[in-house]
């Protein structure tokens, strides 16, 4: 089985009070995309990887994945998520299963990608994690409601898709103007199924400062290399 990713690039990141793409931020004196894209070039399902950035950033992120082997493709990301998500769906130039990951979401394992790989075949598969805190439902500073948590799960990426039909709804969305959470609420709105794959709470996503501290204390404790 084969498989290409996008990975949207080209954000701001203004919730981690950087001066610089959030990506461009170290781990253990590795930039955060740098373990992102490792983890897919490891795995040898993955025969495209299909960046969306900032046409400025270009050649930092060139210099710094040039020792990928899986063969890289750079476009154009926009102002918000899922039109970089588009661009990199329109670049896509195989038929079967597209996954789509967050940059900044450097701890993910080979045996996670190809289980959400294989049950993208058919329709929509992401991973996610039940949630283990009490959830409240909250209006002006007051607990209106306590929500049962046993079936309530926190979405994560990679998400799977056949990638004619995600590249469809991602144009009749966009046509629509409307936008989604996550790809997968986009295949949820185009009225698909999307299954759950158990994933890893380790697989977080790099989002604040406190997070940066969280993905050092990953790092000491779990080998990603």
């Amino acid at each position: 089985m084969r498989y290409a990713v996008v990975i949207p690039a080209a954000g701001q990141g203004k919730r981690m009070g950087a001066n610089e793409n959030k990506l461009m931020l170290q781990l253990q004196g590795k930039p955060i995309i740098v373990w992102t894209v490792e983890a897919f070039a490891r795995d040898t399902w993955c025969d495209a990887i299909i960046l969306a950035i900032r046409p400025e950033e270009e050649p930092w992120f060139r210099s710094m994945l040039n020792h990928i082997p899986t063969p890289i493709t750079y476009v154009t990301g926009g102002k918000e998520r899922q039109e970089s998500v588009r661009a990199g769906l329109h670049a896509v130039t195989r038929d079967g299963v597209v996954l789509i990951h967050d940059g900044a979401r450097p701890f993910i394992r080979v045996e996670q990608l190809r289980q959400v790989a294989q049950a993208g075949q058919t329709g929509g598969a992401i991973l996610a994690v039940p949630v283990k805190d009490t959830v409240k439902q909250v209006d002006a500073g007051q607990i209106t409601r306590t929500v049962p948590r046993e079936t309530l799960w926190l979405a994560q990426t990679p998400q799977a898709f056949p990638i004619e039909r995600i590249r469809r709804i991602h144009d009749e969305a966009a046509a629509q103007t409307f936008t989604g959470t996550d790809d997968a609420s986009l295949f949820e709105w185009a009225g698909h199924e999307v299954a759950v794959i158990p994933g890893d709470y380790h697989n977080i996503k790099i989002t604040t400062p406190e997070d940066l501290l969280f993905g050092e204390a990953i790092l000491t404790k779990e080998d990603y290399r």
